[in-house]
């Protein structure tokens, strides 16, 4: 039987991504759409960590709901609000943002992580210092934010968007030492890595690439 996965996004323009990564395993994907949350973090101060907290917790189990099979989030601000102890869903919930840990886990060399959205920053390194003590690794990485970018995205702006952060990553490799390594934290920002690591020849980690081969890795399990 087909596996039916919800998944959880903050912006429209993260569904060709995920689309275009797993519809090759044969699942039946729901897309659940809703930006309401990031913009209350970002600009109303009555809204509290906690109310994020449990509005996240209310929208896994209103997806729950319809008969999914494993939940995916895709927005890094709503999986650092996510609470373990308090996650009140039973099925499985894929957390796009693990995948990328491993891969910064497994590099020897410095690295870079780059944002869009500075609200998403500190937890998102939180759980990556989190997720690499329980594997016993301790990859050096620091985090970078391209100022004045994410707004574009949430305009519906992506060819600015676009080219705001290509141009940033450009910068970057070219005044950068060659002994660290540079990867994108937010699904918006992948088409700019490919973009940029093809003009360039410079291998760029991607949280798309890094879904791709955990969903490769479970396939091959399965068999």
């Amino acid at each position: 039987m087909k596996k039916r996965i919800g998944c959880l996004h903050a912006h429209y323009s993260n569904i060709p991504y995920i689309e275009q990564a797993l519809s090759v395993y044969g699942a039946e994907l729901l897309h659940f759409v809703d930006p309401a949350l990031v913009y209350r973090i970002s600009s109303d101060k009555t809204f509290s960590q906690v109310d994020a907290q449990q509005k996240v917790n209310e929208q896994l189990e209103w997806i729950a709901k319809a008969n999914v099979d494993a939940i995916l989030i895709t927005c890094t601000n709503y999986i650092a609000l996510l609470q373990e102890d308090q996650q009140t869903v039973t099925i499985p919930v894929i957390k796009i943002d693990e995948p990328l840990f491993e891969h910064l886990c497994k590099q020897a060399q410095p690295q870079l992580l780059l944002f869009t959205n500075p609200a998403t920053v500190e937890g998102t390194m939180r759980r990556l210092h989190e997720y690499a003590q329980k594997i016993g690794k301790h990859p050096v990485v620091e985090a970078l934010v391209i100022d004045n970018s994410f707004e574009l995205i949430m305009q519906g702006k992506q060819e600015q968007y676009l080219t705001v952060v290509s141009d940033y990553m450009r910068s970057l490799l070219r005044t950068m030492s060659n002994n660290i390594s540079i990867s994108v934290a937010q699904l918006s920002m992948v088409d700019a890595a490919r973009i940029v690591q093809s003009e360039m020849n410079i291998a760029i980690g991607n949280p798309l690439e890094a879904l791709t081969s955990y969903m490769e890795n479970v396939q091959t399990e399965r068999r």
